[in-house]
């Protein structure tokens, strides 16, 4: 099974001895999605809301953190939007089955409400 969550991310430079041109970048960032039943599998419902990042300064940190940015003095995650989620079909499966075992965890009738809810229509499956 492979699935990632894929983001948008621009960093901008500060350094504070130094000057640099450009100062922003954009790049892409994936953070690989937990096994369902698994810690960490709730990402979707804690972070993202309708396909768009729910918690932005949050979810910046969270950036900061994953890209090792948080201690580096003048670099900092300054912008991030939600792409997609990237699955397998195997993984989408295994995600549908978790979500459907609890449906009143999510606060909905079915599945697709749930992905729809979270992931808007962000979700790319690939082979």
């Amino acid at each position: 099974m492979d699935a990632a969550y894929v983001f948008r991310v621009e960093v901008r430079f500060d350094p504070p001895e130094a000057a640099v041109d450009p100062d922003r970048f954009e790049t892409t960032m994936e953070i690989p999605a937990s096994e369902p039943g698994t810690d960490g599998w709730l990402f979707f419902r804690d972070r993202l809301w309708r396909g768009e990042i729910g918690d932005k300064p949050s979810f910046r940190q969270l950036a900061d953190a994953r890209l090792g940015l948080a201690d580096a003095p003048g670099v900092e995650v300054v912008a991030a939007d939600f792409r997609e989620l990237r699955t397998d079909e195997a993984s989408l499966d295994a995600l549908k089955e978790a979500i459907a075992t609890d449906l009143a965890r999510f606060n909905a009738d079915s599945v697709d409400e749930v992905l729809h809810k979270y992931l808007g229509s962000s979700v790319h499956v690939r082979e």
